[in-house]
């Protein structure tokens, strides 16, 4: 079943749900497509299991960063700088996250599995930034959700646009020098947004 998971994460990252088909997941993974349907029941079915295993996967690293065991700046740098990298290295997960937005999130919002488990993830930011409230270092009266907020949106660009911002500005945004430059620059743009 992970190898199914697997190549559809590849199929609906690389065409979409509308343009996923059960028959090429169903061949690369040397399965039959009534075993597929077997197990999720149906395509959506299939595409709602690799939403919540794209999630998953994200946040079940997130939790190993153990960022209550950090000091409250560096337990961001760290927050920031994984989100960044996860993203980098995790483009399906990207575009199965804007294939979702285009569908309006119809599939998230009917999985319960995908609301529940983010519901940690902004509690260990609520819970940093307000660890660097309470020593003087982040600056009072700013939302957990937004500082998520804010981070993805960085982290997101950086995949979800390079081939359009690329194109336009003639500038190879998957080069090594220009993400290093520009995964140090989010980190700094989060930081000193939530600095004292």
């Amino acid at each position: 079943m992970a190898n199914i998971l697997e190549v559809a994460t590849v199929e609906f990252g690389e065409k979409g749900l509308a343009g996923a088909r059960i028959d090429e997941i169903a061949a690369a993974t040397r399965t039959s497509k009534r075993m597929i349907y077997y197990y999720f029941g149906s395509k959506e079915g299939l595409y709602i299991a690799v939403l919540e295993a794209s999630y998953q996967r994200v946040r079940h690293t997130e939790a190993a960063l153990h960022l209550e065991d950090l000091a409250p700046e560096t337990a961001l740098r760290t927050l920031v700088a994984f989100t960044f990298d996860h993203h980098q290295r995790n483009p399906n997960y990207i575009r199965i996250v804007m294939s979702e937005n285009i569908e309006r999130g119809a599939h998230i919002q009917r999985s319960h599995t995908i609301q529940e488990m983010n519901v940690p993830a902004i509690a260990a930011i609520r819970e940093l930034y307000e660890r660097g409230v309470a020593e003087g270092v982040f600056r009072p009266g700013l939302d957990a959700l937004d500082i998520h907020a804010s981070i993805s949106a960085l982290s997101f660009f950086n995949v979800a646009n390079q081939y359009t911002f690329g194109a336009i500005f003639k500038r190879d945004m998957q080069s090594p020098g220009h993400l290093a430059a520009r995964r140090e620059a989010v980190v700094d743009m989060v930081v000193r947004y939530v600095k004292a």
